[in-house]
């Protein structure tokens, strides 16, 4: 196998792995603590801003998961490759005003938000200088360090999805 398909093979091995693993955990945690259907009135009763916070990274979620799996170089990925940018810039701009957690004031998670409105423009800026390998590294470093692993925090008990869907 060509190393270049290679470590594509093993990224999307990896990025396989941890969604089995949340898959595999949610039914544990949701026995453990007593299986409901998500409360989604605790996220219509919570502020615009987690609102629009929670609507921007789904919508990044759903549409970076499509690019990661799609064919690449594409019209449509152009196309959704706005839009992702459009909703992760959205995601960690509203980030920087969800503060209820510490006190009002910012917290080490707000760094990859700070991190993520640098690195949007630079991996833009790859893909139209045709820096594809520099494109992909940014791109996919967003959505597993942007989306996944801080998406993964907000499941920690006492935080508004954790309770949505445990609680």
């Amino acid at each position: 196998m060509h190393d270049a398909a290679a470590r594509r093979f093993r990224r999307k091995g990896l990025a396989g792995v941890l969604v089995a693993t949340a898959i595999a955990a949610a039914p544990v945690l949701m026995i453990r603590n007593g299986v409901h259907m998500p409360n989604l009135s605790l996220l219509a009763a919570a502020p615009v801003k987690i609102q629009l916070h929670v609507a921007a990274a789904l919508t990044a979620l759903a549409i970076g998961t499509v690019l990661m799996v799609g064919v690449k170089g594409t019209r449509l990925h152009r196309t959704l490759g706005w839009t992702w940018v459009v909703a992760m810039a959205t995601t960690a701009i509203s980030s920087l005003f969800i503060r209820e957690m510490n006190h009002g004031a910012m917290s080490w998670i707000h760094l990859l938000s700070g991190w993520t409105i640098v690195a949007l423009p630079m991996a833009v800026y790859a893909a139209r200088r045709h820096k594809v390998h520099m494109h992909r590294r940014f791109m996919t470093g967003l959505f597993v360090g942007g989306l996944l692993i801080a998406g993964a925090f907000t499941f920690l008990p006492g935080r508004l999805l954790w309770r949505v869907f445990f609680g």
